[in-house]
């Protein structure tokens, strides 16, 4: 079949091309830069913005399928990129299935829509989104992305069958965000682990994420499909300690474990002066800390998968342990400084 895929040269993208291409369907991907690994698999390759609807909609054209990965990621203090990115994009991709006649629209959302600051341990698809907490605490970035959720689970009819997918902390090879960066912080001496250290966090294997992508899209193509508007957790079935498998990732590359630690409160006054410092001077880059983020690295928040597992037979094919010796392969092979 013919796919779109938006975001198809990022670090999820690519693995669901890869996917999409290895079983024989003809993909094409929507993005703003030219990817010649992507051009290397016989993927055409369409430049554009996504807040852009006629950049999105030509995308669109021919395709029966679209995956919308494409998201504005980070910790920004801004909100308006998060906006024309994550929620207005959205809409774009929706109005574009529309008037071309997709039939299917696959959309990556986050666990984080369901965050509101406190533990959350297995936990399904009944827990609201939490906008009205994320917006209070200016986590833009999950907060544009409950937006375009509602809008894609909203849009689910009889001719755009529509469901939204939460992977949480995807990781692998080929990562260039959540890993260098923690590599980074680590050889710098300014990585500090928040909170007791005891909370255990769900994430996911790349090509276990990818995987279930297309797992969902052919759920979706029965005109009965259970999948339809619904939104479905994701993971590799079992939550780890944060803080332990943090170590085990440094361990990777010979690193020594965190030593240094914050408590959870003073983790959040320091991200409430640097959110006003961001924010008052118009800085461009992340804070180090926003409360967010502190909330997140000292709370546990798992997630119950038996949704996923039952309406379209979800199973995490690549284990933590051999995702991890792959993981460590790549990162050894590919040694270089890592960006803070």
């Amino acid at each position: 079949m013919q796919v779109l895929v938006t975001g198809g040269g990022g670090f999820l993208g690519r693995y669901i091309c890869e996917q999409l291409v290895a079983r024989g369907d003809r993909v094409r991907s929507f993005g703003r830069g030219a990817y010649p690994e992507l051009t290397a698999l016989d993927v055409e390759t369409v430049r554009g913005n996504i807040a852009n609807l006629s950049d999105v909609s030509d995308a669109c054209q021919g395709a029966e399928v679209v995956f919308h990965v494409a998201a504005r990621p980070g910790t920004y203090v801004q909100p308006q990129p998060y906006h024309e990115t994550n929620t207005v994009g959205t809409q774009n991709v929706v109005d574009a299935c529309r008037r071309h006649g997709v039939s299917r629209l696959i959309y990556t959302s986050s666990p984080s829509v369901v965050f509101a600051g406190v533990d959350q341990t297995n936990i399904d698809e009944t827990t609201p989104l939490a906008l009205e907490w994320l917006s209070t605490h200016r986590s833009f970035y999950s907060h544009s992305k409950a937006l375009g959720e509602q809008i894609v689970l909203a849009a689910s009819d009889e001719q755009l069958r529509t469901c939204a997918l939460r992977p949480h902390l995807i990781w692998g090879p080929r990562d260039q965000h959540l890993i260098p960066r923690l590599i980074a912080r680590a050889k710098s001496g300014r990585l500090r682990r928040v909170g007791g250290g005891k909370n255990l966090v769900d994430m996911i294997y790349v090509e276990n994420a990818a995987a279930a992508h297309l797992l969902a899209a052919d759920a979706l193509a029965g005109e009965d499909s259970p999948v339809a508007g619904k939104a479905y957790f994701l993971s590799q079935g079992e939550p780890v300690n944060c803080w332990e498998w943090i170590d085990e990732i440094l361990s990777l590359v010979g690193l020594p474990p965190v030593q240094k630690s914050i408590s959870q409160t003073a983790a959040w006054r320091v991200g409430v002066v640097l959110e006003t410092v961001y924010r008052v001077l118009g800085l461009s880059g992340e804070p180090p800390m926003t409360r967010f983020l502190a909330a997140q690295l000292a709370t546990s928040h798992w997630f119950d998968i038996s949704a996923a597992r039952r309406d379209f037979g979800y199973e995490p094919s690549v284990s933590t342990a051999e995702g991890m010796r792959r993981l460590g392969e790549w990162m050894n092979e590919n040694a270089s400084e890592p960006r803070a």
